[in-house]
């Protein structure tokens, strides 16, 4: 762990072709290393690999076993298998013989599906026809269209008067209602307008299948053949387990296998290779590249020459967190990935955002809510489902489910924070609970707000010199002394301006009566020169106003901590004084506004201290020394389930930690 990703080196092979398939298996297996194209210099002197000539039937055996493993139902596989080569692969695909009936009963499979849909459609269609009596192959004829249509009573009133008459339109209705149910005869001339007109009207139609027995005769029809599928499908689902049960530890095995080789393959095409020799290149962390080049060695029998490859490249992005830290990653790649050879903000962004969002929320009640709506979000939403529809889909529209899952556990820490503060100054959905039960009074921000937005400012302060701190750091490493002297000049301007603010509030600015005011003078004259001489005379200007808008800038949270107390506030006095007024509509209604303001202030209390903790994060502080943009680094590989390694006799290369890709 550190502020920096994981260091990155490139290294390059050079081996004998026989040893290339063991060579991309160590790679494979290790997963450490990202293969990349090889560099021009080193194609001048081989040519582009070609590949094998199995991976076209290995290709082909691939699709295959995908077919049959997503047709088969999931049992244990048992032990993992070993396959030695390719060729032993292949071998193996031809001993499994169960194509032919798997795929009868999957296609016929998917016809019950199918239709068991359509027969739930038209049961549901004929059961609203109670009012139609007669034979239904009496509305098929070629010289009309029948519509099945339901509409509030108004809007059907209003769809039939605009129907033009050429539609030459004839109504069946069912029992009068709120909602009219109607069967609706027509020309096929008339068949755009009343297309039209139930889009406008909000009348809905269904086409009326071509059935000719009565309503009744065919729903029972219908009914009878839907026991029949069911039980049809009972039969497959019943015979694919047991072929399941003989096959998948098999069909698993291999198909991992063939989806190994076919990554091999893709990797393939970025190897230079002559008749006897093959050679690539990989971006490799450098704490792994001593075990890759031991195991490569010891798969090719030390016959791998193995170097290092200067390079300009942008390495690829490893961020290496632990997993409290690893959860705000999620926060830092939604802005931009850290380039390789930057700071990683990770470890900053887990400490600070919570303090910000407790410091924002404030309150030990709205805290207790967010903490257990957080703790639901992580457990999986049990119970979604019998939360309303707009409810379900509003939440899915901002972030899909496991990014609902990484922001609650970003918020816990926020939220015992936020516990923590409201016991502090006794706030409990804005209300003084802790007064009214124990006496207790608390430190209450409204009446003690020169001190938060001394605290803020401070906060401001510390967070804007530690960014300028981190962008010093950084252009010194790139070996960018300008770019220093601006820095830290940064950071001498951000000290001098806010310690001669405050000199100024105190009216403390005369050097004879307060002499430390000279070193606040001093600070910001240096700063002024240094900003100048290292960011040039107009972005040096510009840093100066950034510099004290960025402090000032923190003092949101104050602000928003506020609001928050001010709306709770103004909630209960109106809906308390509602309640307390001792009628019935008023307790209703001081009840409904407490329980729905109540309920938008917790939704404000998520979202106002989630984004704007993070913005001060993202412009206030990442400003200074993040430029973001990195590339993922994606390491070649995949963890085996139903296979092992072919290079060691116990099925593992050797010890040690495998590279966390994003998403594992």
């Amino acid at each position: 762990m550190g502020l920096r990703p994981v260091r990155m080196v490139k290294v390059g092979f050079l081996g004998l072709k026989e040893d290339e398939e063991r060579t991309l298996t160590v790679l494979h297996d290790l997963r450490v290393a990202q293969v990349e194209p090889l560099s021009p210099e080193a194609m001048a002197e081989l040519g582009p690999e070609r590949g094998p000539e199995t991976l076209r039937q290995v290709g082909d055996e691939t699709l295959r076993f995908r077919g049959l493993l997503s047709a088969l139902p999931s049992v244990r596989a048992g032990p993992p298998r070993r396959f030695d080569s390719v060729a032993e692969i292949l071998a193996a695909t031809r001993t499994v013989p169960i194509d032919a009936e798997v795929g009868e009963l999957k296609r016929e499979d998917d016809r019950l599906v199918t239709e068991q849909k359509a027969s739930a459609d038209t049961v549901q269609l004929l059961e609203r026809l109670p009012f139609y009596t007669d034979r239904l192959e009496y509305l098929d004829s070629p010289n009309f269209l029948t519509f099945y249509g339901e509409a509030p009573s108004e809007d059907y009133q209003a769809f039939v008067t605009a129907l033009p008459p050429e539609a030459d339109a004839q109504f069946l209705l069912g029992a009068a209602g709120e909602t009219v149910r109607f069967l609706i005869l027509l020309r096929p001339a008339g068949a755009d307008a009343l297309s039209r007109l139930s889009q406008a009207r909000g009348v809905r139609l269904v086409g009326v299948p071509r059935l000719k027995g009565t309503p009744a005769e065919e729903l029972a029809a219908l009914r009878a053949r839907s026991l029949e599928v069911v039980r049809r499908r009972t039969e497959i689902a019943a015979r694919l387990a047991a072929i399941a049960h003989e096959w998948y530890p098999l069909v698993s095995a291999i198909g991992e296998a063939l989806e190994i080789e076919n990554r091999k393959a893709e990797v393939v095409t970025k190897l230079g290779a002559s008749r006897t020799a093959f050679a690539l290149e990989a971006w490799v962390p450098e704490r792994d590249v001593a075990r890759l080049e031991s195991v490569v060695q010891r798969a090719s029998g030390n016959r791998t020459f193995f170097y290092r490859v200067p390079t300009k490249e942008e390495p690829p992005t490893l961020m290496s967190n632990p997993r409290g830290v690893r959860r705000f990653e999620f926060f830092v790649r939604f802005y931009s990935l850290p380039q390789a050879t930057e700071w990683d903000p990770t470890l900053v962004f887990s400490i600070v955002f919570p303090i910000f969002f407790g410091f924002m929320l404030g309150d030990w009640g709205y805290g207790i809510v967010i903490l257990l709506i957080s703790l639901w979000m992580i457990a999986g939403f049990p119970g979604a489902r019998f939360l309303p529809k707009f409810g379900r889909n509003f939440v899915k529209m901002i972030m899909g489910p496991k990014g609902m899952q990484q922001l609650a556990y970003a918020l816990l820490p926020g939220c015992a924070i936020a516990i923590g503060l409201g016991l502090y100054t006794d706030e409990f959905f804005g209300y003084p609970l802790l007064h009214t039960l124990v006496g207790y009074a608390g430190h209450d921000p409204a009446k003690n707000l020169p001190t938060y937005l001394l605290i803020a400012g401070f906060i401001g302060l510390g967070m804007v010199a530690f960014g300028f701190l981190m962008g010093a750091l950084k252009e010194f490493f790139h070996h960018h002394p300008r770019g220093v002297v601006a820095k830290a000049g940064g950071i001498l301007f951000a000290f001098g301006i806010a310690f001669f603010g405050l000199a100024v509030i105190h009216k403390a600015t005369s050097v004879s009566a307060h002499p430390i005011i000279v070193v606040w003078y001093a600070f910001l004259a240096a700063g002024l020169a240094m900003l100048l001489f290292g960011e040039g005379i107009q972005t040096g200007m510009m840093g100066l106003i950034e510099v004290v808008s960025h402090i000032l800038s923190y003092t949101r949270l104050v602000g928003i901590l506020l609001a928050s107390v001010i709306l709770a506030l103004v909630i209960n006095t109106i809906g308390g004084g509602l309640v307390l007024g001792g009628t019935v509509v008023g307790i209703v209604a001081g009840l409904v506004i407490i329980v729905i303001g109540q309920s938008f202030n917790v939704i404000i209390g998520v979202f106002e201290p989630g984004i704007q903790g993070a913005r001060l994060i993202f412009v206030e502080y990442f400003s200074k020394f993040y430029s973001g943009n990195g590339k993922v680094f994606h390491p070649f590989g995949a963890a085996r389930t139903h296979t092992v390694s072919s290079l060691e006799p116990e099925g593992s290369l050797a010890t040690g930690p495998i590279v966390r890709t994003p998403g594992e």
